[in-house]
């Protein structure tokens, strides 16, 4: 019999939040403010960065390759890591992976 597990409202927070602080430190490195980075992918308010990086709003699919090519890394390795804190068990899944697994910073860039 099939169950339905679904993430509690604070667990999947702090998951996007984990998300955010990797997209903050990505951005310093870069040396953008919220407004520079939000400008170069295209956002129409710089705040939705900042709720980004708290872990309140998250990257919309269709913007994934721009924020990647905006913070200077490799698209699918971006896009692997997002989806690591905005669906890990999809994660798991297709990676065959612990979604706890620490970001490697280094393989991510370009």
């Amino acid at each position: 019999m099939a169950t339905h597990s679904k993430a509690t409202d604070a667990a999947s927070k702090a998951n996007r939040k984990r998300g955010g602080l990797m997209i903050k430190s990505l951005r310093n490195q870069m040396g953008y403010t919220q407004r520079e980075l939000a400008s170069k992918c295209e956002l129409d308010y710089y705040t939705f960065i900042s709720q980004i990086e708290a872990g309140v709003g998250k990257i919309p699919p269709s913007k994934l390759r721009i924020f990647a090519e905006s913070l200077g890394v490799n698209p699918a390795l971006f896009a692997r890591e997002i989806l690591k804190y905005y669906d890990p068990v999809m994660f798991e899944i297709l990676f065959d992976t612990s979604p706890d697994e620490p970001t490697d910073y280094k393989t991510i860039k370009e």
